[in-house]
This record gives structure tokens, C-alpha cells and sequence, in this order.
């Protein structure tokens, strides 16, 4: 592991700002750390976040194995093309 180092200062609302340690892909991904003392160390620990309403997915093993595979098969170029479904879309739907 490559440990990278640099100093950062405190902002006078005692805030540091992480850009220096962060790529951008990161910086794009986490959104909140976790933060805790190790030691003498304040350790923070990147946290990705997702919403609720897609956690059901992750206590789900069957549907979880399906989506991973189905992501997989994309990945590797074997899917194929269902065609439109616009004739089933409703003036309702549309407002969603």
C-alpha cells in the first residue's frame, strides 16, 4: 500500500479539506467518513452511501447473485436488444 502524506491546516472553523488526498473519482464516490482514534492517529474511513429504498438488494443473496451477474455479462458484451417499449408508456408514466 502506498502511503501518502501531506500537511493540511485547520480552517479558523477548524474544518481541513481533503482535495490534497482525494482523487477525483474519490471525491465523486465518498461521501461521508467514518472517523475514529487509533492510537494516537485520528483515522478516517471512506463510507459509500446508497438509498434506502436500495438496500433490499443487499439481503437479498438470489437477486444480489442475479444482478452481479447480469453486470458481468454486459461487461462482456453478451446481452442483446429488446427493442422499444415506448408503446406501453402511458401519458401518466411520462409525468413520473
Amino acid at each position: 500500500m502506498h502511503k501518502q502524506t501531506s500537511k493540511v491546516n485547520m480552517d479558523n472553523k477548524h474544518r481541513i479539506c481533503l482535495n490534497r488526498v482525494l482523487s477525483k473519482e474519490e471525491r465523486e464516490t465518498f461521501s461521508s467518513f467514518r472517523i475514529y482514534r487509533e492510537g494516537g492517529k485520528i483515522v478516517l474511513e471512506p463510507i459509500m452511501e446508497f438509498p434506502t429504498q436500495d438496500h433490499w438488494i443487499y439481503k437479498n443473496p438470489e437477486a444480489l447473485a442475479s444482478l452481479m451477474r447480469g453486470i458481468k455479462d454486459a461487461e462482456e458484451g453478451r446481452m442483446h436488444d429488446l427493442g422499444s417499449f415506448a408503446q406501453y408508456a402511458t401519458e401518466d408514466e411520462e409525468e413520473d
